[in-house]
């Protein structure tokens, strides 16, 4: 999802949106069957940080999840002063392309939007990429912003891998550090531009996938 590239690829990007519709889906259904680990309740608004390949998507489907009150495209991973698209896509500051999800726990809990996450939102076992971008600012990471979410991820994490519910082992990295908005330009960008051929052949996919699995969640 490079944005000197658009142009150039939007025809190629079109043309493999029936190669990935034949693809089976990169997750196990297994994975949706595996149900979070209990966490103590929450109050007020919570916030939870995850990086899961270009944000577009990642901010698109995470918009249509009842609960999620607000939803911002960002990176993290690297330092406040490299923090933007054109010095991010050189692969050598550190940071992931990541969303910041402000939710209600009254109305899902952060286990459940882990839930989604790994099982709608990416493909988790991809190492440092996810279809069709590679690189490690589209790495599979999650960013706790207390103890208590630290805690989850990492037993939810373990869980998948023990059920062995992707078929092959977890990739997600479990991260410190700061998030930092990204452009303008960059934000609600699936809600923006729907017929984006990026979006079609890529996130549109992944919110049906989202809607099917998990339609008590689903927000239209």
């Amino acid at each position: 999802m490079r944005a000197p590239a658009w142009i150039a690829i939007a025809a190629a990007i079109a043309a493999g949106t029936a190669l990935y519709a034949a693809r089976p889906a990169p997750v196990s259904a297994a994975a949706v069957r595996i149900t979070p680990p209990a966490e103590p309740a929450e109050r007020g608004p919570q916030v939870a940080v995850l990086s899961g390949g270009c944000f577009w998507g990642m901010e698109g489907l995470f918009e249509h999840v009842k609960g999620v009150t607000g939803v911002i495209s960002g990176y993290a991973g690297g330092s406040r002063n490299t923090a933007t698209y054109q010095q991010v896509s050189t692969e050598r500051t550190g940071h992931a392309e990541t969303i910041r999800i402000t939710y209600d726990p009254a109305r899902i809990s952060y286990g459940q939007l882990l839930q989604i996450y790994f099982y709608a939102a990416h493909d988790p076992t991809q190492i440092d990429g996810q279809n069709p971008d590679q690189g490690p600012s589209y790495r599979s990471a999650i960013w706790p912003q207390n103890a208590q979410q630290r805690a989850t991820a990492a037993a939810y994490v373990a869980a998948l891998n023990k059920a062995n519910a992707f078929g092959k082992p977890v990739a997600t990295r479990i991260e410190s550090g700061a998030f930092y908005p990204a452009e303008r330009y960059h934000q609600d960008f699936m809600r923006n531009h729907p017929q984006h051929p990026y979006i079609q052949a890529w996130d549109v996919p992944r919110l049906k996938r989202f809607k099917a699995a998990f339609p008590t969640f689903y927000a239209g």
